[in-house]
């Protein structure tokens, strides 16, 4: 029988980069499916439920910079490679559409959860 595109590998640990409700879908999504989960949040976030609801969470940015740090690259990636997650989901907003996110997961050999990097182009990202 013929092989139908490249095997797909289950994800162990799964890094939701997004906050709030977006998160907390996800991070439930990714329970059902038996995969740990991490969430980010920053200092203002640090009593928002989608802390608690993953398996592991890391507080990124300063305590006086509520939003920023959901878009720092390079600290979720230190974040994802730290706690070794296989994959890293965006949600929606913030970095879900970022072609350098996309890139700079690649270049870590984290999957990103989300269009591939070609379709950013085709699209005009």
């Amino acid at each position: 029988m013929k092989q139908m595109g490249p095997e797909k590998k289950k994800f162990k640990r799964l890094l939701v980069a997004n906050r709030g409700e977006i998160a907390i879908r996800i991070l439930r999504a990714a329970s059902e499916l038996n995969i740990e989960t991490v969430s980010i949040y920053t200092f203002e976030d640090r009593y928002s439920l989608h802390r608690y609801k993953a398996d592991k969470a890391y507080q990124v940015g300063k305590d006086d910079d509520p939003l920023r740090p959901y878009l720092d690259i390079e600290e979720i990636i230190r974040v994802a490679k730290y706690c070794r997650a296989d994959a890293i989901h965006p949600g929606y907003g913030f970095l879900s559409e970022n072609v350098q996110f996309v890139k700079r997961c690649q270049e870590e050999g984290i999957v990103f959860v989300g269009p591939c990097r070609r379709s950013y182009g085709e699209c005009g990202g």
